[in-house]
Formats: structure tokens, sequence, C-alpha cells
């Protein structure tokens, strides 16, 4: 008996092992990567050119009109339903985690509908137009016609492909699966924000990978090859747009910061493109 308990405890070492291995070499890549920083870069970019606020600016009103309402709405109908049930479980701690909860939900509830009704081509122009400004007009030439002229945005013509597609049941459900998470303290909260922005990570270069004409199993691949940096990105970009209200206006920002990593992978200016794929390579040359 004791045999097996020490084999069990054994077995159980290893693979707490190798998952601390696994999730230190995310750590490292990521942090070589210095992905975490361009949700920042995003913000600075996106408020220092004023032109890439167009798609912002014409969007504005639907949307601050939409997340405002469904803020007030999650928070006067969910907020002292689920405190309840929360302060059974996380105790003092309630107060916060809910307002969490609540936060995670309304979020979820905006992207849905901003998504998929209200912002879809503006984040598009918002995506292009920053590799534009930052000269990369032959690789949003493959996405759509570009206009003579100086300003980005004015410079954006027909859309050839849309990268975007309709809000995937599948997120809905993950989302779901996840939420349950925020009942245990602070770690739950902690793990759920790490999953969904693991989740939405890999979906940030949507519209690179198309103008780089990659197929499905080359972005897997480059994904899977850089899981770190797309976590890390995506783990800011997710707190960033659960800030009530503001986060649409982060959801542009993000979009910008994700535009300028793309950019700068273009450029070869970060750590990532080292250890580029040779089929990759090969593929993006092509592409060029």
């Amino acid at each position: 008996m004791s045999g097996v308990v020490e084999s069990v405890q054994a077995k159980a070492q290893e693979v707490a092992k190798e998952d601390y291995d696994r999730a230190k070499a995310l750590i490292n890549d990521a942090a070589k990567s210095g992905s975490y920083l361009y949700p920042i870069k995003g913000i600075f970019y996106f408020l220092s050119h004023r032109s890439l606020w167009k798609p912002l600016l014409k969007k504005l009103a639907p949307i601050v009109t939409l997340s405002v309402g469904v803020v007030t709405g999650m928070f006067f109908f969910t907020y002292v339903p689920q405190l309840a049930l929360m302060t059974f479980v996380n105790g003092p701690l309630a107060v916060i985690t809910t307002a969490v909860l609540v936060l995670n939900e309304s979020s979820a509830v905006i992207s849905f509908l901003s998504r998929n009704f209200v912002m879809q081509d503006a984040l598009l122009d918002t995506f292009d137009g920053t590799l534009v400004s930052r000269g990369a007009t032959n690789l949003v030439s493959e996405g759509r016609e570009l206009k003579s002229g100086r300003d980005p945005i004015q410079r954006l013509g027909k859309v050839l492909k849309n990268p975007f597609q309709r809000f995937s049941p599948k997120a809905l459900i993950r989302y779901v699966m996840y939420l349950p998470l925020n009942f245990i303290p602070v770690v739950g909260t902690v793990a759920f924000i790490i999953l969904q922005g693991r989740s939405r990570g890999s979906t940030v270069h949507d519209r690179y990978f198309q103008l780089k004409r990659w197929s499905a199993s080359q972005k897997a691949q480059w994904l899977s090859e850089h899981a770190g940096p797309y976590s890390a990105f995506g783990v800011l970009a997710t707190l960033l747009e659960m800030v009530p209200v503001a986060s649409v206006f982060f959801s542009f920002t993000n979009a910008v910061g994700a535009a300028l990593w793309a950019a700068d992978i273009e450029n070869k200016e970060t750590e990532m493109t080292d250890g580029t794929a040779p089929g990759l390579r090969e593929a993006a040359k092509k592409a060029e």
C-alpha cells in the first residue's frame, strides 16, 4: 500500500515539476518579447496620433450608451444576489470579488454586443490605420485598397478581406465554464483573468495573420511557439477592457497595441522573430 502511495506522490511531483517548468518557460518568453508592454504602448500611441481617433469618435455615442447601460443594469440586477452567494465563500472579500465578477460579466456582454453590432469595422480601421502609420502599407494592401495621402485613416479604402467573425459560441461557453473560478477568493479571480487573457491573446493578430496569408496550420504553429507573449498581451488587454465605460476605449488602444506589435514583428524589432520557424519564415517571404 505504501508503495502505491509513494508512486502516486512521485508521479504528482513529476507532473507538478513539468507544469512549473512549462509555466516558467512561458513567463520567460513573455518577458523577453516585451509583449505585455504593447497594450500600454497602444494607449500612448493612440493618444498621440489624433488621426487614429476617427473610428472611435464615429462610434462613440452608441458605444458609451451601450457600456453605461450594460454595466448599470448588471450591477442593479445581479450584484446583490451574487454578493449574497459570494459572502458564504469569500467572507469580507465578497464585496470586491463580486464587483470583479459583475465587471467580467458586463465586459462579456459589452464585448458580444459591441463587436458584433457596433464597432467591428471601426476596430479593423484602427488596426489597419496603425499599420499604415508605421509604414506597413505593402502589408495592409494585401487586405484592402489604399488611397494616396498622409492621413492613415483617410488612406483606407475598400476592405478586400475581413478577418472578423461573429461572436464565437465557443468563447461564450468557455467564459461560462471559467466563471465559477471567481468563487475562489483572490486566486480564483486571478486564474479567471489569466484564462480569459490567454483566449483573448490568441485572437489579437488574426488580421495580421490574414494579411500575411498564413494558413491555419502556420498560424497555430506560430501561436504555439509564442504562447507566453500572446498570453501576456491578452491578460493585460483583458484587465484594461474590464474597466467600466472605459473598456471600449481600451478595446481601441489594444487594437493599436496589437498593430504596433505586428509592425515590430514585421520589422524584426522583437525577440520573437529570432525564433521564427523556417516554414513560417518562408511563408512570410512568399507573402511579401
